[in-house]
């Protein structure tokens, strides 16, 4: 049978339609799929498309519906809940892999599917969005200005968007258990918000606090470096504010707490509209540190994290049904090579507002 179709699996999330509003760019063989058969049916008929409902639960269900499929762009989050079953399935039927995850926990997971992988002729990539393509080109091309790096920082900032229920959704499902970096190659829980440095950019200075972003998996695995950091700009207050996380942590692990703060989310917006995407764009920074002291820094300018993980899945998406993979666990730098993020578009705005 004939394996040249994708599968976007959790079509009717809010980042499954953007990649969709964004394909006729593209003109890939996409069939939708999910398990809510409602909302699947409505949007195969508003973008005239295939569509397949299934549960990632029903094994022969999932196997069947991956037998005449090249690529599976897994979008239904919390990813911890969900990656497991998708990629066993993928394996199993040599189908490949690409997802929007940035839980290090799920690319750690994944990564420990590489052997089995590479038997199938399978690749699986997690993170071909905005967790992680422009972090990770920043750090692989920081590791080539200076080979014998021993730290690495990253760091992002957001301006003009705003937060998709999913992600907002994960994160509360997060509250409470603490951050991550990693350590002479170990990763060890690090206190959310417990280191912070000044930044100055377009002469506005920001604040970039520790939190616990996809890289620190994943830039291990694409530069060997074995100290690495992450940073997101905050206002002054809320670093502050994360100082003392510690004393809440009880308080926020509680299921009462987080159900009342996901009742909030699930009242606003799914997510971004178009003009706010359109006005927003993403800064990229990162540090590499030798044991002698010597620092190199560079830096970038990109879409909107939202607008970037489609045309990220998009653009991968395409690059696989050519025949461009590498079996096992990959990173988009190690498939791709540390310019993927100058085959997408550029931000139409890249000024503070």
């Amino acid at each position: 049978m004939s394996k040249n179709n994708i599968l976007l699996y959790g079509a009717n999330g809010y980042t499954a339609q953007l990649i969709l509003d964004y394909l006729p760019a593209y003109q890939l063989p996409v069939i939708l799929s999910g398990r809510n058969a409602e909302e699947i049916t409505k949007l195969g008929k508003k973008y005239s498309l295939p569509y397949r409902i299934f549960d990632l639960n029903d094994q022969p269900a999932l196997q069947e519906a991956l037998k005449d499929i090249c690529l599976v762009i897994h979008c239904a989050g919390p990813f911890a809940a969900t990656a497991q079953q998708m990629v066993h399935a993928c394996i199993g039927t040599g189908t490949h892999y690409i997802d929007i995850n940035g839980d290090i926990a799920v690319f750690e997971w994944i990564k420990t599917q590489d052997e089995k992988a590479r038997a199938a002729n399978v690749m699986l990539l997690p993170g071909a969005g905005f967790d992680v393509i422009p972090t990770d080109c920043i750090a692989a091309r920081l590791k080539l200005q200076l080979p014998d790096a021993t730290h690495l920082k990253l760091a992002f900032a957001n301006f003009g968007g705003a937060i998709s229920h999913g992600t907002a959704l994960t994160m509360i499902g997060k509250l409470g258990s603490g951050g991550a970096k990693r350590k002479d190659g170990q990763i060890v829980s690090a206190a959310i918000g417990k280191e912070t440095f000044p930044f100055i950019f377009q002469n506005k200075k920001l604040l970039f606090m520790s939190i616990p972003w996809g890289d620190i998996s994943t830039a291990h695995f694409t530069t060997g470096i074995p100290n690495i950091s992450t940073y997101t700009s905050v206002p002054a207050k809320l670093a502050k504010w994360m100082k003392f996380q510690f004393a809440f942590n009880w308080l926020l692990r509680m299921e009462w707490v987080k159900n009342i703060l996901r009742k909030k989310i699930k009242s606003r917006a799914a997510g971004p509209d178009s003009q706010q995407r359109e006005k927003a764009f993403s800064f990229i920074w990162g540090e590499a540190t030798n044991a002698y002291g010597e620092k190199t820094e560079t830096s970038q300018i990109c879409l909107d994290g939202y607008t970037l993980t489609a045309y990220g899945c998009l653009h991968i998406g395409s690059m696989i049904l050519k025949g461009h993979i590498k079996p096992g666990y990959q990173t988009p730098v190690t498939a791709f090579g540390a310019n993927i993020i100058d085959w997408l578009p550029q931000p139409k705005n890249s000024t503070i507002v």
